[in-house]
């Protein structure tokens, strides 16, 4: 019995690290795509990558070494290869010579810091996975003055367009006399997670900056820079991820 796994045309130059599934899509619809010498143009066409030769117009496309990257997003940049409105991308702040790599989930165009780069589709997949339940530590400042009931209602969550969005902690950093800073851990991450549920809590959010995703430190990396991950910081969240 043949027990080889397949998988969709454009999920293979995916997993190949050649480029995202979307950017695979309109490769192989535009019949740029062969397998076997022959052209496909249907992204889901099955393909076994252990023994399927796959090119790229008549030229083979070869696994890439996986790359792992963490860059400082700023704020104002969007977290998409290309934006309809022109507004600067992620792939703006890397070096030209940087290869193929797609984001580890989303920062929206208002937060920034700590993102993560790879073209290993199934860490990143893993890593977004809500089952993995990997800790995501931000920090956010509030339009207000934070007290122990605002502490205690973003705690408890509440229910937005019909799904409760809940935190895994959250805490008082510092104060001042019109906004203060709090830190809120996820364990899962729901589009605009922490925006929707403040502002449904009447709360405005000024900054949001993720500090930490499981063991891996924002730290001192400058705004709008990208570095390669350390062995042990990959091998960290690895560990995080297999536990």
């Amino acid at each position: 019995m043949n027990t080889e796994k397949v998988c969709g045309l454009a999920r293979a130059l995916s997993k190949l690290g050649y480029c995202s599934r979307s950017q695979a899509v309109i490769l192989i619809r535009d019949g740029r795509v062969s397998v076997n010498g022959r052209i496909v143009c249907n992204p889901e066409s099955n393909i076994r990558l252990s023994r399927d030769w796959i090119g790229l117009d008549g030229r083979p496309i070869q696994k890439t070494p996986p790359i792992y990257l963490m860059m400082n997003k700023p704020r104002g940049i969007v977290t998409t290869a290309s934006d309809e409105k022109g507004r600067k991308t992620v792939y703006d702040l890397l070096t030209p010579a940087t290869p193929w790599v797609g984001p580890v989930g989303r920062l929206d165009k208002a937060s920034e810091g700590l993102l993560l780069l790879t073209n290993d589709s199934d860490w990143a997949a893993s890593i977004s996975d809500p089952a993995s339940h990997l800790d995501k530590l931000y920090h956010i400042q509030i339009g207000r003055v934070a007290d122990a009931d605002l502490i205690a209602k973003v705690k408890a969550g509440a229910k937005v367009d019909g799904e409760w969005l809940r935190v895994k902690s959250v805490g008082l950093l510092r104060k001042g006399q019109k906004n203060s800073w709090l830190a809120i851990t996820l364990d899962e991450g729901r589009n605009r997670h922490i925006r929707r549920l403040l502002d449904a809590l009447d709360v405005e959010v000024l900054r949001l900056i993720r500090i930490a995703i499981g063991p891996l430190q924002l730290g001192d990396l400058k705004k709008g820079a990208t570095r390669p991950l350390k062995n042990d910081e990959k091998q960290g969240i690895d560990h995080v991820l297999e536990g």
